[in-house]
């Protein structure tokens, strides 16, 4: 079983509390949401992790595609849009602001505690990837001291305190730069040159 499967089964963006974390994570930011089709995004966001070997690196930020199109013949392109942005890799490549999702979703992973956090991630496998990718030395100069030792020198509950830090301190700074869902701007996918990524998701399942 591919390891983003596994993650949508029982990992990090397990599709039975996931979409709830991140519920709790729009509300600690803002406010309840009550729109029934903000829910509909919490719960589609990540459809495209599905059959992906991996949770990131290059091409990861395609997975944001297989659910942003289930979302927008849901509930139109408005919600399409701030699914597709949600994620802060998407956002860099296509010159984009985060949406309020993106800053819900990563809240999401501030709030989840070490106990239920650190089981679910070693069952999938996903913890050794999120480790060794927040330990590239390039984003060493993100981290506050700090938060590098406890990011690079600690075990994995010492690991998880420091990222959630580091995450919480970007949430954050970039709080009032979240620009919500535009229905004329959801058209980015096109822009972006992603349609033909679109088909092959809908195709495959978000694999790339």
């Amino acid at each position: 079983m591919k390891l983003g499967t596994k993650s949508l089964l029982w990992g990090a963006h397990a599709f039975f509390l996931h979409p709830f974390q991140v519920g709790w994570g729009w509300r600690q930011l803002w406010n309840f949401p009550w729109d029934v089709r903000l829910w509909i995004c919490f719960f589609f966001h990540d459809a495209g992790y599905i059959k992906r070997d991996q949770m990131d690196g290059d091409g990861s930020e395609e997975h944001v595609i297989l659910g942003a199109e289930i979302v927008r013949s849901i509930c139109g392109p408005e919600y399409a849009d701030e699914c597709y942005r949600h994620s802060r890799e998407w956002c860099r490549q296509t010159g984009q602001p985060y949406s309020r999702l993106c800053l819900a979703d990563k809240m999401a992973f501030v709030l989840t505690p070490w106990w239920l956090y650190l089981p679910m991630t070693r069952l999938t496998g996903e913890l050794d990837e999120y480790m060794s990718r927040s330990r590239e030395d390039h984003r060493r100069s993100g981290y506050t001291e700090e938060q590098r030792e406890l990011i690079f020198n600690g075990g994995q509950r010492a690991w998880l305190q420091g990222l959630q830090s580091y995450t919480l301190s970007w949430v954050e700074a970039h709080r009032g730069e979240v620009v919500p869902g535009r229905a004329n701007e959801s058209a980015v996918a096109v822009r972006a040159g992603v349609m033909e990524c679109t088909e092959v998701a809908n195709s495959n399942g978000g694999e790339r």
